[in-house]
């Protein structure tokens, strides 16, 4: 475990990977040339564009499994057994302890996405309109990111977040790689909305 600065972070998170960065505050904020001008509003639409479609995503996600998923999907892709990010602020948390939850919950889903993305690129590389939805998800997710670290620096002097990742599923059969994706979108569409929620107001111009 060690302590990993947010720009590696932003590079770890190009790839699967499993492990932890301690958060601390201090002196290690880049300047705020960091930020764009319209962070906030770009914050908000990422969010929204991301709540909106994380439905979407899980349906095409499981039409291009075949079965049993596409038929069972209540039971295979319960999430009960897998880790995924505890998100317990609300609209009336303190601004940072919101800030730092969505931190975690969004570097854990982009690299789960990268986990997803290369085994559907290896089961079923013709799906291309999966694929493509896989990878703008992604896209939009790292802006978030990068955003969001934008924040905690210029708001709060945090630098490193504490971020715990799932289990990459690279060596596992495909049974179980294509059940992992679905455990893990099926939980995304659960905790997008209340995320949107909580996020949005805290974000609405001043």
């Amino acid at each position: 475990t060690g302590v990993v600065p947010f720009v590696a972070l932003l590079l770890l998170q190009r790839r699967p990977v499993a492990g932890r960065a301690l958060l601390v505050s201090g002196s290690g904020c880049p300047s705020h040339g960091l930020c764009r001008s319209n962070v906030q509003e770009q914050t908000r639409r990422q969010v929204a564009v991301l709540n909106a479609t994380a439905q979407e995503l899980f349906s095409l996600y499981l039409k291009c499994q075949g079965e049993p998923f596409s038929s069972e999907s209540d039971k295979l892709c319960n999430p009960a057994g897998i880790f995924f990010p505890a998100f317990r602020v609300n609209r009336t948390s303190d601004r940072k302890e919101v800030m730092v939850a969505m931190y975690k919950l969004f570097a854990f889903l982009n690299a789960s996405l990268g986990n997803i993305t290369r085994d559907q690129e290896e089961l079923n590389p013709m799906a291309k309109e999966l694929l493509e939805r896989l990878h703008n998800t992604t896209k939009t997710t790292r802006g978030l990111i990068s955003n969001l670290t934008c924040l905690l620096c210029k708001n709060y002097n945090i630098f490193q977040v504490d971020v715990r990742y799932g289990d990459s599923s690279k060596s596992r059969s495909a049974f179980k790689k294509k059940q992992q994706g679905c455990q893990v979108l099926r939980k995304y569409v659960q905790v997008i909305g209340q995320a949107a929620r909580v996020l949005l107001p805290h974000l609405s111009p001043s």
